[in-house]
């Protein structure tokens, strides 16, 4: 058994360690690092087992590789537009891959929000006026170099026959337009080198943001060639670019249906991960560029990063032998485009799992689908914010109830325990007997007080996952200057009226402990207002009214009680 002194110190001690307990955790789970792609194949790996097996069965395979046919464009590389309801996308003939896709319904910068305040009063101290880069532009997945290769380019590492990612295909379409048409449309690609001739047929939907990509290899030689395809994407990621330690930009991957985030920074060789790749990709915060294989048990992920900083992402299929006269076709999916999860999940092969829920997954989608549906009604998430809250305070009522009175009885109850240390001065196990029979008198629980918050501490973290990687929240906009419920309050006024509730809502708690303990809790309004001046606007709403739900629910009971 504890002794007396000693459980009153680890009570108050326990107390703060709670009221701490969310900037630990904070720590903890929310520093979150966030990438480009390859230029050649080193490949020292083992070969993959899907493709040992496949290597043994045949016994006439050339003894030698094919030279790779040099590259003779008849003519420049040229680009071919595509329009859909949700993107415009370009694509060039040189690798017969994507140059560009400006994703129509989300902006690059928020339109309506002020500039943040902070920026703006460094200025006036340092005589350096920031920068205004606002822009009209659509969001853009690709981002590429100049002469650098445009992902969805395709290789054949360890084949009969190499491509070069830059090689010119032909085509004869000039542009597609699916806005006015409800039918799938393709675009065909061919190139005919090194005895195969190989087509890239991409399908498009005219709603959605996914598309399918076939590669047919036509063997049009004498003799059996094999054939390894791998599907590139290629991203230019600066490792030491500053950006959001909450965001993850790089590769991402499922193996198995295992989510496995690789940092840029930590990319210095090629890796291969599978096989069993379910898909590979590479994400930013809101967006993601994905290729999902037609077989996953037969597929690598490749990645690597060069001197100039291109971080590839290869998705290395099987190696298949393809007899004279006859074809290999290859099938992916891809989705370019948001991470909404309702969308992702609907391709059903776990690519929601690339939004970081993390481990409130269990929270955060619940609280994602209630603020939808709520938003339904309301047509404004901050609104919807406000109602999740106060039905999430309606069903810990109770509990709040029962904190409060618990709280108030141990504050009648410290007089009589400091009596009780004043009687047994120097035997502490005595205090320890006293103080717990105390307890049991006057059936109060000493740590009954605690329970709210730690019922809250998973709420918060489940909203806080919810309200800063759902894309709904995304340039949503609340009242007045809050126009982004996903970004910081730009003025900083709603974390400072949030401190001034937790301290008004600290000070009408019962105080317990001694005094210098008490001023050491008073502080715990400063420490959480510094924390959430970066905090979504969306977080800093709900924390801001359930403080006020508190403060109504504190005085209530007080003056029950005062009767």
């Amino acid at each position: 058994m504890e002794t007396g002194g000693n459980s009153m110190d680890k009570r108050t001690v326990l107390a703060i360690v709670l009221s701490l307990a969310v900037l630990v955790i904070y720590q903890i789970f929310f520093f979150k690092p966030p990438v480009p792609q390859k230029t050649e194949h080193k490949q020292t790996q083992d070969q993959p087992i899907a493709d040992r097996q496949i290597a043994e069965a045949p016994a006439a395979l050339p003894a030698a590789k094919p030279a790779a046919t040099p590259e003779k464009p008849e003519a420049p590389p040229r680009d071919i537009e595509v329009e859909t309801p949700l993107y415009s996308a370009v694509f060039s003939t040189q690798g017969a891959a994507l140059k560009s896709l400006r994703l129509k319904k989300y902006y690059k910068d928020c339109q309506n929000c002020p500039g943040d305040l902070w920026p703006k009063i460094k200025g006036l101290f340092s005589g350096v006026t920031p920068a205004a880069t606002k822009t009209k532009d659509f969001v853009e997945l690709v981002n590429v170099r100049d002469g650098m290769p445009y992902p969805l380019a395709l290789t054949f590492p360890e084949s009969g026959v190499e491509i070069s990612p830059n090689a010119v295909y032909e085509t004869s379409a000039d542009k597609l337009n699916i806005i006015s048409t409800n039918d799938k449309q393709k675009l065909v690609f061919s190139k005919t080198t090194g005895g195969i001739k190989i087509e890239k047929v991409f399908t498009f939907e005219p709603t959605g943001y996914t598309t399918t990509l076939e590669v047919k290899v036509h063997n049009l030689s004498a003799s059996p060639v094999t054939q390894i395809p791998e599907l590139n994407w290629y991203e230019c990621a600066d490792p030491n670019a500053a950006g959001s330690r909450f965001a993850h930009n790089g590769p991402i991957i499922s193996l198995g249906g295992s989510i496995e985030r690789q940092e840029v920074k930590k990319i210095v060789s090629e890796s291969i991960r599978g096989p069993n790749v379910m898909w590979g990709a590479f994400e930013s915060k809101y967006f993601i560029a994905a290729a999902i294989p037609e077989n996953p048990s037969l597929t690598n992920v490749t990645m690597n990063r060069d001197a100039q900083n291109m971080v590839t992402i290869g998705i290395k299929g099987h190696k298949e032998l393809i007899p004279s006269g006859q074809s290999g076709v290859f099938a992916y999916s891809l989705y370019l485009g948001p991470k909404q999860y309702d969308i992702l999940k609907s391709i059903g092969v776990g690519l929601e799992n690339s939004i970081d829920y993390g481990w409130f997954w269990w929270l955060a989608i619940p609280f994602l689908y209630i603020l939808n549906f709520l938003k339904g009604f309301v047509l404004n998430y901050g609104i919807a914010i406000i109602i999740l809250t106060t039905i999430v305070k309606i069903i810990f009522w109770p509990l709040g109830n029962l904190s409060y009175k618990s709280m108030n009885a141990m504050k009648e109850l410290q007089p009589k325990i400091e009596a009780l240390k004043d009687k047994y001065k120097g035997d502490q196990a005595k205090i320890g007997q006293e103080t717990m029979a105390l307890y049991r008198q006057h059936k109060v629980n000493p740590f009954a007080g605690c329970l709210p918050m730690l019922i809250q501490i998973p709420v918060f973290f489940g909203l806080y996952k919810t309200l800063m990687y759902s894309i709904e929240l995304r340039h949503s906009p609340f009242f007045f200057w809050i126009q982004d419920l996903s970004a910081n309050d730009p003025f900083y006024i709603t974390p400072i009226i949030m401190g001034a509730s937790q301290f008004l809502s600290q000070k009408m708690t019962p105080a317990m402990g001694d005094p210098m303990q008490q001023k050491i809790m008073l502080l715990m309004p400063v420490i959480f207002t510094f924390f959430f001046l970066n905090f979504p606007a969306g977080l800093v709403i709900y924390w801001l009214w359930n403080n006020i739900l508190q403060i109504g629910q504190q005085y209530y009971i007080n003056k029950k009680m005062a009767k």
